[in-house]
């Protein structure tokens, strides 16, 4: 039997998700073509946007990060300049891209117990014209935190700036309407809250910032434009396609509707979320965060007082058939468990009693 994984991804998945990949499909197969298709065109639909509004799903192989890159390397043009508004690990990955590509950024840096102020961010805009593009984390999963992206969004937009969001953590349990947050490029990945597997990300991006990426890209590979282009022509990836995760992440599209969609995920996961805070509080372990800045997706727990080794707890819950996350705070010791993926409340009870018979 699988062990549950409280992670934030790769994460446990349904029985039919994973059957879903037992068939094999040619990258041209109509079927596989169709199923794409879909695909895009559900993103969308739980994006709350449209072709016919003048949005596009563009499909990028390999892990999230791979679709962030993507995104950043193809949008920013060789004078553009990157505002990254961080309070995590993921906020700095996104200036290590920059580095690497040589994309001029800034990075407006904030504790991570911390929620980023528009007041800040409005005042490195006004300070520096030269800035053209805007990116945050919406959850960020160093510490589980959410931050407040249509704000953000709205200060692009009073400024004219592009508008990237990493919605890794988030985009499929928390309701995101792209166009009324004014979010240009929103990137996720196909094993997160939409419970498929690893394979891909995806990147919803409005129409007309999309065409400006045009000849801007700094890789062959992540193209977001060309790959778009692909796809849009005749239904192909340019290079070798996920086939098997994309099977695998139809089906659990078509599970999210049935469960709900994106609300009642939502429902399922706070569930999970109140159980599991309520449980570890009554056992004596501490949140990281504060409670009005915790989102419901992953929680920071700080180490406990006396001899807690954390390798020994991770071990043991482990060979009970469960999987959960070390900490990546930089200035407390911690460790994470996620509340997503196909995990209900009496999956949380389950990890609870494993918890209180190591604390035996």
């Amino acid at each position: 039997m699988d062990k549950l994984l409280f992670t934030p991804g790769p994460l446990t998945t349904s029985k039919t998700v994973k059957e879903a990949m037992l068939h094999d499909y040619g990258s041209r197969d109509s079927k596989f073509v169709n199923m794409v298709r879909e695909v895009r065109e559900k993103l969308l639909t739980l994006a709350e946007v449209s072709q016919d509004k003048g949005y596009e799903t563009v499909i990028i192989q390999g892990s999230g990060t791979f679709g962030i890159e993507a995104t950043i390397s193809s949008s920013v043009p060789r004078d553009g300049h990157l505002l990254i508004v961080i309070n995590g690990a993921y906020g700095h990955r996104m200036a290590k891209i920059c580095s690497v590509h040589g994309i001029k950024y800034t990075s407006l840096v904030f504790a991570e117990n911390e929620i980023p102020t528009i007041e800040k961010t409005e005042d490195a805009l006004k300070n520096d014209s030269s800035i053209t593009h805007i990116a945050i984390v919406h959850s960020e999963t160093t510490t589980g935190i959410f931050n407040p992206i249509k704000e953000f969004g709205a200060l692009a937009a009073k400024y004219n700036k592009t508008y990237i969001v990493d919605a890794m953590s988030s985009f499929g349990a928390v309701p995101v309407n792209v166009a009324e947050f004014n979010i240009d490029f929103l990137v996720s990945s196909s094993n997160k809250c939409i419970e498929g597997v690893p394979g891909f990300s995806f990147i919803i991006a409005k129409r007309e910032k999309l065409m400006q990426c045009k000849g801007q890209a700094r890789s062959l590979v992540l193209d977001v434009f060309a790959q778009w282009e692909g796809l849009e022509n005749d239904g192909q990836f340019r290079f070798t396609p996920p086939t098997h995760s994309l099977a695998a992440f139809h089906k659990a599209l078509e599970e999210l509707e049935t469960e709900g969609g994106v609300s009642a995920r939502a429902a399922r996961y706070k569930e999970n979320y109140q159980t599991l805070i309520a449980g570890m509080r009554k056992l004596g372990f501490k949140e990281y965060l504060e409670p009005e800045k915790q989102g419901y997706i992953i929680t920071s727990f700080l180490y406990p007082k006396g001899n807690f080794n954390f390798k020994e707890f991770y071990n043991s819950l482990n060979e009970k058939g469960f999987v959960i996350y070390p900490g990546k705070l930089t200035q407390a010791d911690a460790f994470r468990i996620g509340n997503i993926g196909q995990l209900h409340k009496k999956d949380v009870e389950a990890l609870l009693q494993a918890i209180e018979s190591l604390l035996i």
